[in-house]
């Protein structure tokens, strides 16, 4: 039988590769663990979505089972008023202040205004945002002076964290919060501004919250929320009192903004 040739040494090999400039096998990223399911950080502003990462929420503001309207135990004895907090807010469980996506706020004869508000917190699903998990919304800011929307998470009494504030007096710029550990930034954009629409998302990481908005990352606040983060989803319009923000002006009775998509994204469980 003819005999078989020997497998050139490995030394051989890798001088051979590098007198002729021949790459070598490729090195995988580090994964990051604060990526749902563990993958590697693609280059980019975007994250990418992992693999192991799946769509573990997706709002649907009509329904009963996953959003409990005007009541929430962020605020105090869990509403209707929180006046403590500068907001001139009565929550309100009428459908047609919450359930279409489109959050209303209403002028009121005792100086309130009806607000709605949407929470996971105390319905059937009771669905919550957890470390890791990735929320992506598109959102139409409001005009009116007074107007505070926001979409946040809340849990017995903390866990705090502020996908976005907004406030037409300052109406270049979105407010992005970690209260759980301290971090903020004031985000600045010509892009965003009263009645445009904004897409968001947030990546509620151990070691890093980070914010996206319209597709570009501006801000990893390096505190994170640690590994055993949980919060309820709050969608709401508020309404300022004037301490920190203009109140209504005297001719306004009526403000919204809109919710076209809420999605949250984690690793499978």
């Amino acid at each position: 039988m003819p005999k078989t040739p020997m497998d050139p040494p490995a030394d051989l090999i890798e001088r051979l590769r590098r007198l002729l400039r021949v790459p070598g096998p490729r090195r995988r990223p580090r994964p990051d663990p604060d990526r749902p399911g563990g993958g590697p950080q693609p280059p980019g502003d975007g994250p990418a979505r992992p693999g192991a990462a799946v769509p573990r929420f997706t709002a649907d503001f009509a329904s009963t089972t996953q959003w409990v309207a005007g009541r929430s135990w962020a605020y105090p004895n869990g509403g209707p008023t929180n006046h403590g907090d500068n907001k001139l807010d009565h929550l309100v469980a009428d459908p047609a202040y919450s359930r279409s996506g489109t959050f209303l706020a209403t002028r009121r004869t005792d100086g309130d205004w009806s607000a709605g508000l949407l929470t996971t917190e105390g319905s059937a699903e009771g669905f919550m945002v957890r470390t890791g998990d990735v929320l992506e919304a598109q959102v139409r800011l409001p005009s009116e002076l007074g107007a505070w929307p926001a979409i946040w998470t809340w849990y017995e009494g903390g866990s705090e964290v502020d996908v976005f504030e907004y406030h037409p007096d300052n109406p270049d710029l979105l407010e992005l919060t970690n209260h759980v550990r301290g971090g903020q930034a004031y985000h600045r954009d010509p892009a965003i501004g009263p009645g445009q629409w904004v897409d968001l998302r947030v990546e509620f990481g151990s070691r890093s919250v980070t914010w996206w908005v319209n597709g570009r990352r501006v801000f990893s606040d390096g505190r994170g929320v640690g590994r055993r983060w949980r919060a309820y989803l709050i969608v709401n319009l508020s309404v300022c009192a004037g301490r920190y923000h203009p109140a209504p002006e005297p001719g306004v009775t009526e403000m919204s903004y809109e919710v076209a998509h809420l999605q949250v994204f984690g690793p499978a469980r």
